[in-house]
């Protein structure tokens, strides 16, 4: 079996999706912090690269779309609350 450089990619990117989950479960991370955010987009773009050059499959080409939009947005929300003096805890 041959593997690819977007092969690794997407596994490494499964990798930091499910480890970012497994800190969160283990109260290691927050949900709303910022190395949690980019974890998952990281996580979700290595899997998206995957999707691309590799075999691809609409369906998880758009869960990985979702995903990283959620994270996008995750980070402004967290933006927009730390400017107005709000905790993001």
């Amino acid at each position: 079996m041959n593997f690819h450089w977007y092969d690794w990619a997407g596994y490494i990117g499964v990798l930091l999706v499910l480890l970012a989950y497994f800190l969160l479960q283990a109260r290691k991370l927050h949900g709303n912090k910022l190395v949690y955010q980019l974890m998952n987009i990281l996580g979700a773009f290595g899997v998206l690269l995957s999707l691309t050059f590799g075999s691809f499959n609409w369906s998880a080409f758009l869960l990985e779309v979702a995903w990283i939009a959620i994270g996008i947005y995750g980070i402004a929300r967290g933006a927009q609350l730390k400017r107005m003096g709000r905790s993001v805890d």
